[in-house]
């Protein structure tokens, strides 16, 4: 049992044998019946695939729930497969079996999946009769599913070979991570919220003053957008090909709870505006950085940074593309479903608000519309209250024995220890904080993009806050997710409590080049929101000024 802050006694067990962690870098707020149901197994089903894919001595990852809160394990390799694995992992390196997986996504799982997106986003589910409905937000659950376990079978295809290279870099110059990631900027364009739809947009108005009087005026931000939409000619096909592209998509987290783009119009059209100024982003130094850090590497091994890099920087961009274009947008359709199913329900008085059919699990939905039963309204609202209540922080960070220790990499065949060396590198800086002990005015985190700026805080604790980003604005908050990727130009400066050198905070905000702190582990407690804050990217400091 643990007690929280507000006096609440909740029960803790671990969800099976073994040690779990808990996951604050995704999941830092408790997450819905429905998403508790359908992530789990989708999740298991992915790790397996790339674990078995890459020869690794892991079988992937489970997650299991406690409370709503996510507590995930590493699952060993089955000894039956360890043969098999040893002779895979031969394969990896050798092959480049990455490109396999890159070329897959480029010429058929991406362009499958947006196809399959815009298909459903192209029904309208209130005009649907009730079986209709029921029909389609199951489907609608079974694309989620399917797009949790594609986000995870590409995962180590997004990180094995930044984490290789990562290893061998280090060992050959001892330069820090911070300073090796740096020279991934620029090969994630999601990153930095690019799409061939972004630049249409921006080709488009540059050269329409009309459309940039629109974009410019007042009133209401979801009028705004709409008038957009309805301008005529290429100004009005571009903004509509650009929020059919992101308007569904989640702004932040992967639940069904979190809201789409379109559902924040202030956030987005601020963000559109900036996008279409014609403001620069910070200009990329990456390649003097590049001949900087090459310079350091002994001759006998510039040949083979040279590769690595090549390969780190062809495949980074999976770490975000493969969210979202995936499950983000997938999770962000079966909200809309969700929420035409809530108002349906609600207009018949069985539930409060629409939103409260968010916290029902898939066959408590169905019930509910098809009018067979369902839980009561209050339980509903019980369900989304608590959800509100709690945080990340409030819940153990370990369930059950100690984790045992990693494989001596060392007493391994030299591939498989190369395998998974860059495997465990590459989650460690996913997912480890800083432990450097803060200060009062100080706030001591990892350094995961260069530069420093002086801004107001906006210490944002859910997406709904985002209308109050203005520009300049420091972003505090827990954690981001890829998602949060085309509000991003509003922000002067990063800041989270959680997440490591490779957490999508980091890297989106290396692609934008503005100073990022991450993994300060109290930068939402110790900052308060107006406080003027310095960043430091290069140190991996944050400074409290007044």
């Amino acid at each position: 049992m643990i007690r929280t802050g507000k006096a609440t006694e909740l029960a803790f067990d671990p969800p099976g044998p073994g040690s779990w962690e808990q996951d604050p870098v995704h999941f830092p707020r408790p997450m819905t019946r429905y998403f508790q149901e359908t992530h789990p197994p989708a999740l298991k089903r992915g790790t397996h695939d790339f674990a078995r894919f890459y020869g690794l001595l892991i079988d992937g990852l489970q997650i299991g729930y406690v409370n709503g809160f996510a507590y995930r394990q590493v699952l060993p390799a089955p000894d039956a497969e360890i043969p098999e694995r040893f002779k895979r992992a031969e394969q990896v390196f050798a092959q480049k079996v990455w490109r396999e997986q890159l070329h897959d996504w480029d010429e058929h799982r991406k362009p499958s999946s947006i196809a399959t997106h815009r298909e459903l986003q192209a029904v309208t589910p209130d005009a649907l009769s009730d079986a209709e409905l029921v029909a389609y937000v199951t489907r609608c659950r079974n694309h989620h599913s399917a797009m949790i376990a594609q986000h995870m079978r590409f995962t180590a295809g997004a990180v094995l070979p930044t984490g290789d290279f990562l290893a061998h870099v280090g060992d050959w110059t001892g330069l820090p991570p911070s300073e090796l990631l740096g020279l991934m900027r620029g090969s994630a364009v999601v990153s930095a919220g690019g799409s061939d739809e972004m630049e249409r947009l921006k080709g488009v108005f540059s050269q329409d003053l009309a459309a940039r009087e629109v974009l410019a005026s007042g009133g209401d931000p979801a009028q705004v957008l709409a008038s957009l939409r309805s301008l005529e000619g290429e100004a009005g096909a571009a903004v509509s090909d650009y929020l059919d592209l992101v308007g569904n998509r989640l702004v932040d987290g992967f639940d069904i709870a979190e809201p789409s783009a379109l559902e924040l119009p202030d956030a987005l059209l601020k963000a559109i505006r900036v996008a279409l100024s014609g403001e620069a982003q910070a200009a990329s130094d990456v390649a003097p950085r590049i001949a900087e850090v090459r310079a350091q590497v002994p001759a006998e091994h510039q040949g083979e940074f040279d590769e690595l890099l090549g390969e780190a920087r062809l495949t980074y961009r999976l770490r975000d593309e493969r969210g979202v274009y995936s499950d983000i947008w997938a999770s962000g359709i079966m909200r809309r479903a969700v929420l035409a199913a809530g108002r349906r329900v609600a207009s018949r008085g069985g539930i409060a608000t629409p939103e409260h059919m968010l916290d029902a699990s898939l066959d408590e939905m169905c019930a509910l519309v098809a009018g067979t039963g369902g839980p009561s309204a209050d339980e509903l609202a019980r369900r989304a209250e608590y959800r509100a209540t709690y945080t990340a922080k409030d819940v153990p960070p370990f369930l059950g024995p100690p984790k045992p220790p990693p494989p001596d990499l060392a007493a391994l065949p030299p591939s498989v220890g190369r395998v998974m060396r860059a495997i465990f590198i590459a989650l460690g800086h996913l997912f480890a904080s800083s432990q450097a002990q803060n200060e009062e005015k100080v706030l001591y985190g990892l350094a995961a993009s260069k530069g420093i700026y002086e801004g107001p805080a906006r210490r944002v604790s859910g997406p709904w806050e985002f209308g109050r980003i203005a520009k300049g604005d420091v972003l505090v908050t827990e954690s981001t997710t890829e998602a949060f990727n085309i509000l991003l130009p509003l922000l002067g400066g990063i800041v989270t409590d959680n997440g490591g050198l490779l957490s999508h905070a980091a890297i989106v905000s290396r692609e934008y080049g503005i100073p990022g702190v991450v993994g300060t582990r109290e930068a939402t407690e110790r900052i308060a929101d107006g406080m003027l804050v310095r960043v430091d990217g290069n140190a991996g400091e944050v400074t409290v000024l007044r």
